[in-house]
């Protein structure tokens, strides 16, 4: 303790007063505390102060006693100070809860309870990655009131951790800790305000996704060279009569009875999304590429010699022609007539070198498929020829299950036409069409033919088609721009590309985007737009586990973070009052490690106190 003169002046008249203050120690740093003010002490010299605060302090320890009976000023500072600090510790009593500061309170252990619990572990990560992909702030910038912003957080974690629709969200919103973490009350939430996120996020798509890009291509030292492009359909449920991209078309779903849409998604090699797009439903896969070559240029600016990667669905000349158009490399995967004349090359076992690879690190006793690849070049291009010993028995047993549905449909065919219940030649040449279109892997291998005389349908198998397809089984082929890789190298590039229908996968399940039950397009697109941004979030949290050798998938993550959850502790004291503490339970061992691999805190919120009296109600 020591005393300190404060001096100051109020309408001329200069006032001394003497402050009796210690040092403590802060957070900040040390700072003053002020115990007590001493009005005008009578004038002694400075160096006295240091004596008169050293006698104070002795005299409040205990040491009273020693006080001499000439230091009566003493003894009435002393008086002075408790009678302060006795009126200050009733007026924080007064005003704040017990124990808050490490206050003593009387408890009946055996009515000490626990209320309100609510699941934080998932939302709490969620929301941490949400902070650090300053998804917050790219939202600000595109104009987003603090209330959409706080939705759209909500809504995408919502559809990280337990996809459902905006009728179902609020309850769930409700059983979390969202309002705890965000500070909201979410109480009398419903369904409209969801439908109008929806509305108010569709036109800044594109500035959102652009701004995303950069901010995670600076995180994670993302690469910016390779860009992975795939396609995949989403269904709706009903019938979507005000959605004008509703169409029925190629199903990858298998619900060729629903209406759907496309989406066009390109990610990058460690899986990142950089843009997507929404198509038709019977939009071809071929036909799709100019425009997303457009999207990848607005958003992120396509820089010349960047290489991009293509399966068989788009491998047509015009496309090929346009990547070259923008200089722009790629590595396609050939279509099946374009492979077919390689066959001599791929039955010449000479130059054939193995592709070595690592085990995986998910199972590190499985067996991996091998991979033999031999390298061609032609008319200015590099081509790959690619053979698979296990794929072989693959590619058979695909083959085998068109035929034989084929077949089986020829047959129904064949029995309606004898039966003449099909009897116009046009029409029996429409459903040998159908035919052909729906099968058109092994409808080649077949010579069909109606004859009118007889009224019946034949399907005559061709044996040197089809021996030649069964020698190509297993083998594929590979062309590209690029001539300064080898082999190996454009292989390993091309089958970055299941990284492309990985993200697909996990965006049907776990974050479950199929079905839709949206009717308006541009909500069908702010849900599939808020699935990919559930993605990028699912993606950076796996990214940054497996940066330090962790390979658990989010599912698994999600699982382990569920026991993980929020409460308030209810504590009634003797006197009748109730002292209520809201806090973050102690996380598990699984937690605490998790949270520490991914750099997220172990405080989910700051503790609240709230002290409820009995005559408060």
């Amino acid at each position: 303790m020591y005393i300190r003169k404060s001096i100051r002046s109020y309408k001329g008249t200069t006032y001394t007063n003497y402050v009796l203050v210690e040092s403590v120690h802060t957070a900040n740093g040390p700072r003053q505390r002020t115990i007590c003010s001493l009005g005008d002490l009578s004038p002694r010299p400075a160096a006295d102060w240091l004596k008169l605060a050293r006698k104070i302090e002795d005299a409040l320890v205990g040491q009273a006693d020693l006080l001499d009976a000439a230091d009566r000023e003493v003894a009435d500072i002393v008086r002075r100070v408790k009678a302060h600090t006795t009126k200050a510790a009733i007026e924080e009593e007064r005003t704040t809860s017990p124990g808050a500061g490490g206050g003593l309170i009387k408890l009946d252990p055996s009515r000490v309870s626990t209320e309100r619990h609510r699941e934080a572990g998932p939302v709490h990560v969620g929301y941490q990655f949400w902070c650090r992909l300053e998804l917050d702030r790219i939202l600000r910038h595109c104009g987003l009131s603090d209330t959409v912003r706080q939705l759209s957080c909500a809504i995408t974690l919502n559809r990280l951790i337990a996809p459902c629709s905006e009728h179902a969200m609020p309850q769930w919103i409700r059983r979390t800790a969202l309002a705890d973490i965000l500070g909201a009350d979410f109480d009398r939430l419903a369904e409209d305000p969801l439908y109008e996120v929806l509305d108010k996020l569709h036109p800044h798509r594109a500035a959102i996704e652009a701004a995303l890009v950069a901010r995670e291509r600076s995180l994670f030292n993302l690469d910016s060279t390779i860009y992975l492009y795939d396609l995949t359909s989403t269904y709706f449920e009903g019938l979507a009569t005000r959605n004008g991209k509703a169409k029925r078309g190629y199903s990858r779903d298998h619900r060729p009875d629903c209406k759907q849409v496309v989406i066009g998604l390109v990610v990058n090699r460690d899986s990142f999304p950089i843009t997507h797009e929404i198509f038709a439903g019977n939009t071809q896969d071929r036909a799709t590429l100019s425009t997303m070559l457009d999207r990848l240029a607005e958003r992120i600016g396509l820089k010349e010699g960047a290489t991009v990667v293509l399966d068989r669905g788009m491998a047509f000349d015009e496309n090929i022609a346009e990547l070259k158009r923008r200089k722009l490399n790629y590595v396609v995967a050939s279509r099946q007539p374009e492979r077919d004349r390689w066959l001599a090359d791929f039955e010449d076992t000479d130059g054939f070198v193995p592709v070595l690879r690592a085990p995986s690190p998910l199972n590190p006793a499985q067996k991996k498929t091998s991979i033999e690849v031999k390298t061609r070049i032609e008319d200015e291009q590099t081509y790959v020829l690619c053979r698979s010993e296990q794929r072989i028995a693959k590619d058979r047993a695909i083959r085998d299950k068109h035929e034989q549905r084929l077949l089986a449909d020829l047959d129904k065919l064949a029995r309606r036409i004898a039966n003449k219940k099909l009897v116009k030649p046009d029409k029996i040449n429409q459903a040998i069409g159908r035919l052909k279109e729906r099968y058109p892997r092994v409808a080649r291998y077949y010579n069909l033919a109606h004859d009118r005389q007889t009224a019946s349908l034949s399907a005559t198998a061709d044996p040197d088609k089809h021996a030649k397809a069964e020698r190509l089984d297993g083998c594929y082929l590979l062309k590209t721009n690029r001539k300064d890789l080898s082999g190996d190298e454009l292989w390993r590039i091309y089958v970055l590309l299941t990284r492309a229908e990985a993200a697909f996968r996990d965006m049907k399940s776990p974050l479950a985007e199929r079905p839709i039950f949206h009717h308006l397009e541009h909500r069908v697109e702010a849900h599939i737009f808020f699935c990919v941004l559930a993605y990028h979030l699912l993606i950076a949290i796996e990214k940054t586990l497996l940066d330090q050798g962790i390979h658990s998938s989010w599912p698994t993550v999600r699982e382990t973070l569920k026991t993980h959850q929020v409460c308030t502790v209810v504590l009634p004291v003797s006197d009748g009052s109730t002292f209520r503490i809201r806090k973050a339970a102690t996380p598990e061992r699984e937690v605490g490690d998790l949270y520490r691999s991914l750099a997220v805190p172990e405080a989910v919120i700051k503790p609240q106190h709230t002290w409820t009296r009995p005559d408060s109600d």
